[in-house]
């Protein structure tokens, strides 16, 4: 039985079940999207941070019990202070290369995929059954089959004495068997007492995160969790600085023959589907530092892990597998930072061969749609609680309200650190930071130099000339024009046969994507909004995203061709008021429509309440005599433009106007329609009274703007709707 756990304020979330249920009635294709188990979805879901109020843990860290190692634990005799770290895979034992290493204790980790009676070479192994006996409290969270399933070998280890960990990919095949001579296992932490470590200059403050792989003679490959609007850059560093080794406490190596990368280099770099990859990366390269500040991916296929980062192995289990070790690594730079550690990046240290099988794209969603927002998220978090364990669990904490994974890795981190401190663990002490400090000018004797090799560039025939793809660059383009806008879209079908649809559809392009409904599901972060009144919700959205360039609005019936809109002003407002089935007037004298007259006069009472400028705008554009009926299914306010929408919305009142008629009075009190913009949302391919049965093929168009009405109900729906929008964007037959 487990020990018992140190009081911790806990809610339980039937999350997972709900979701789980959604995923079994979902097309095979959305089951990629969630672990087996049960466990929780993959962060894509969270995109927007949930409206309910997440409890903060409370851990009282004096009052967790020790967890010594025990005769009648699982393997009691093993002891080691270096342990390789594996995923007992169901792979062929011709396919996992890993072998022993002198002075290494090879401990694999069993999860519901590993056949009975598997073995490797030198492994001890950890079953279920074993995990289950060792009493880690984290243990409960973990799902059934992935690599996250490690955690339990890493306590493990720590509770035997390790002093390094390396996570390991069964299919490495380690160089010279030698792991001493390819990382720096042996550290001196002494201050000043290391060796001199090249180091990435912090010169450049808005540089964020790098791609190493330029720097080992690579420039055209990238690493799985970079932002792939770096993908593109691929110069050589202009200089280098200087670093003391020592706290070198992450060690990421590379991988010849199959490095570590994404599924969008992996899918659109091949001349031949079944031709497999043999990259080849600078050995002579001096492995390289980062300076705070600046990040790079880390994963755990090749990762080196000494004792003062062990917090940092934990791997998130509500997220996609792919996605799981990319956000740790990210998670972990950044507290790293808090000990004055940093990452370091090593010359390739193992050949992995590609089996010439690809995990599909849509198991690293939580990466593409995510990662930029993560890392800038990052770069400003601060914490002021007292110890690292603290900091972690309030990092944790924001990162959960953020939406990059579920509420159900906070309490796992939770458990995690009580586990760590159970087993004996000792904190890091806390030091300053050093990217709040003034940086120092970098003189010229303080420049380093180092020219990349250039090593052959074709792969596979594929000439690479430092330029992603067609659909890859334009996959960045438009990321890069929409990454700070956020979609809202309201859904009028059912919230668990579409909603993760939308996410996938869009979720790559904006930088988040709200889901809207009038029937509210907490469990898939669906909000509530009765689509009459869904103008007057936009301000919870507007306050939620304040930093946020802009937000359109779209209803679920009207598909949005975004490729068609970048050179659209973002900073002017966009409404369909140049397309006759959308925008009309209606007349007031003389109308015999009640709801019209109804709506004319809360319109009149409205305006009247308005500030004088907004009254202005409206009446010399509309006059008094007649209103606006726009079917508002689709419109964009920049951020210039939200204060004066929520405060109107807030003068409207409790006034039932129509969402069809309150839009395009709030449009026209903001801004004279001369100053809409003219390049947006003109070119509707808008239809009505279609026959039941016309198809997606005769309505859709990728020249347009947007489409209505593309009816998308289920899963069936949305396969149907993406085979159409890949002629405007073929990487959309990825997701299918």
């Amino acid at each position: 039985m487990p020990p018992p756990a140190a009081p911790v304020a806990t809610t339980g979330s039937r999350r997972a079940v709900y979701l789980l249920l959604a995923a079994l009635a979902a097309a095979p294709f959305l089951l990629l999207l969630f672990f087996n188990g049960g466990a929780s979805p993959s962060a894509l879901c969270r995109s927007s941070p949930a409206p309910r109020r997440i409890p903060y843990p409370s851990v009282l860290w004096s009052r967790v019990p020790p967890l010594p190692g025990l005769p009648s634990s699982p393997l009691p005799d093993l002891r080691a202070s270096h342990w390789i770290v594996f995923s007992a895979s169901p792979h062929h034992q011709r396919h996992r290369p890993l072998a022993a290493a002198p002075g290494w204790q090879l401990l694999a980790v069993a999860d519901e995929a590993t056949p009975p009676g598997w073995s490797h070479p030198g492994a001890a192994l950890l079953t279920l059954a074993d995990q289950a006996r060792l009493g880690f409290r984290s243990v409960e969270f973990l799902p059934a089959r992935g690599h996250a399933r490690k955690a339990a070998a890493y306590l493990f280890a720590v509770q035997r004495g390790a002093r390094v960990v390396y996570d390991a990919d069964a299919r490495n095949a380690v160089t010279g068997n030698n792991l001493t001579r390819h990382f720096d296992v042996d550290l001196d932490q002494r201050q000043g007492g290391g060796s001199v470590l090249l180091q990435y200059s912090h010169a450049d403050p808005n540089r964020t995160v790098v791609n190493p792989y330029v720097h080992f003679g690579q420039p055209s490959v990238w690493p799985r969790g970079l932002p792939l609007e770096k993908a593109g850059e691929v110069g050589a560093e202009e200089f280098y600085t200087m670093v003391y080794g020592g706290g070198q406490f992450i060690q990421q190596g590379l991988c010849n023959g199959l490095p570590d990368v994404d599924a969008v280099f992996y899918l659109t770099r091949k001349s031949l589907e079944m031709e497999a990859f043999d990259v080849h990366f600078d050995a002579d390269a001096p492995k390289v530092a980062l300076p705070q500040g600046v990040m790079a991916p880390v994963n755990s296929l090749n990762t080196m892990f000494h004792a003062p980062a062990f917090w940092g192995l934990a791997l998130p289990v509500s997220v996609s597998p792919m996605a799981s070790d990319v956000i740790r690594g990210y998670w972990a730079q950044r507290i790293l930072w808090e000990i004055g550690g940093q990452l370091v990046v090593y010359p390739p240290t193992v050949h992995r061969t590609d089996n010439v099988h690809a995990h599909p794209f849509d198991e690293e969603k939580d990466i593409h749609v995510n990662v930029g927002r993560l890392i800038n998220f990052l770069m400003e978090w601060r914490s002021t609680k007292p110890t690292l364990f603290e900091r972690i669990l309030d990092l944790s904490y924001a990162m959960t309200e953020e939406g990059f994974w579920w509420e159900k890795d906070l309490h796992f981190m939770a458990a995690w650190l009580q586990d760590l401190v159970a087993v004996g663990y000792r904190q890091p002490r806390l030091m300053s930071l050093e990217i709040d400090r003034p940086r120092a000018a970098i003189g010229h004797g303080d420049k380093q130099e180092f020219v990349p090799k250039k090593l052959p560039s074709v792969h596979l025939g594929v000439e690479e000339i430092g330029e992603v793809s067609t659909e890859i660059g334009n996959l960045i383009k438009w990321r890069k024009h929409f990454g700070d806008v956020v979609l809202i879209v309201h859904c009028t079908g059912p919230v668990d046969r579409t909603t993760l649809e939308w996410r996938l559809l869009y979720g790559r392009i904006f930088r988040a994507v709200v889901i809207l409904s009038e029937h509210g599901n907490s469990d898939l972060a669906v909000e509530s909004s009765n689509f009459a009144h869904a103008y007057k919700y936009l301000p919870k959205v507007f306050d939620r995203f304040a930093g946020a360039e802009g937000f359109v609005f779209l209803q679920d019936h009207m598909v949005l061709n975004y490729w068609n809109l970048l050179d659209a002003d973002k900073s002017k407002l966009w409404i369909t008021n140049k397309v006759k089935e959308s925008w009309s007037d209606v007349p007031l004298p003389g109308n015999n429509n009640e709801w019209f007259m109804n709506q004319g006069n809360m319109v009149k009472k409205a305006v009247d309440s308005f500030p004088v400028h907004h009254q202005a705008n409206y009446k010399r554009s509309i006059g008094e005599d007649k209103i606006i009926h726009c079917s508002s299914e689709i419109f964009y306010i920049p951020r210039r433009y939200t204060g004066d929408f929520s405060y109107l919305v807030k003068v409207i009142g409790n006034l039932d106007i129509h969402h069809t008629i309150g839009v395009p009075m709030l449009f026209l009190a903001m801004d004279v329609p001369s100053n809409f913009e003219p390049k947006a949302l003109g070119k509707l391919a808008y239809r009505t009274n279609l026959p039941s049965d016309t198809t997606f093929s005769a309505i859709y168009t990728p020249e347009a703007h947007a489409v209505y009405p593309m009816k998308v109900e289920n899963e069936i729906d949305f396969v149907k709707l993406i085979r159409v929008m890949a002629s405007g964007d073929p990487f959309l037959l990825e997701l299918v």
